[in-house]
């Protein structure tokens, strides 16, 4: 089996994902062929998309700017799984609540940013995620608060009563930075859960 992934790297942590897709992969006896996205013309070429954190308002006016915001619209439009992680949960989002954040529509929440708090308010904590076996460590950093969700989106964890992790078709999303630990079960369960080819 072959597995193009694609990485926007437009800017944030790439490399701690680009490490934690491989892991995920070789778990299912794949090596991945795993590809910075700094311009279109990759992501057709990509199987699953992989949209960081760093700064939302950065990142989305470079995917404008670059062409690459309407082949992730297409790519997530033909099924294709995409893994959107703190900042990039922002982008994904229907409404940011930003209108200095370019949404790309493809997740049917709405976005209050850094609502955890600000860089020193971090912190990590257990976190139990639906389809996941035994608590994940969650890293929260200058975290997004999913404050509303529509019909179709299943909550798959939740912080304090709060939504941190979502699924709305092929796309899953988290407020933490799931990159961050050596455990990759988030980016298998966004990436390689059988439940999205249904």
């Amino acid at each position: 089996m072959t597995l193009t992934a694609g990485i926007i790297a437009v800017q944030g942590d790439v490399s701690e994902h680009e490490t934690a897709i491989r892991r995920a992969a070789n778990r299912h006896g794949v090596d991945p062929d795993v590809r910075e996205i700094r311009t279109s013309g990759v992501v057709p070429d990509c199987d699953v998309l992989l949209m960081p954190g760093g700064e939302s308002t950065t990142i989305s006016r470079l995917l404008q700017t670059q062409g690459i915001d309407e082949e992730i619209e297409t790519h997530v439009g033909a099924g294709n799984p995409l893994l959107a992680t703190c900042a990039g949960l922002i982008v994904a989002s229907r409404d940011p609540k930003d209108e200095r954040v370019r949404s790309l529509d493809l997740l049917d929440v709405t976005i209050d940013r850094n609502a955890f708090g600000r860089q020193r308010d971090s912190f990590e904590a257990p976190l139990g995620i639906t389809g996941l076996d035994g608590p994940f460590p969650a890293v929260f950093i200058r975290a997004p608060l999913i404050d509303a969700v529509g019909s179709g989106v299943s909550v798959l964890a939740e912080w304090d009563d709060t939504p941190v992790a979502v699924r709305d078709g092929p796309v899953v999303a988290t407020s933490f930075h799931p990159e961050l630990t050596s455990d990759m079960r988030v980016h298998d369960l966004a990436l390689f859960d059988a439940e999205r080819s249904e």
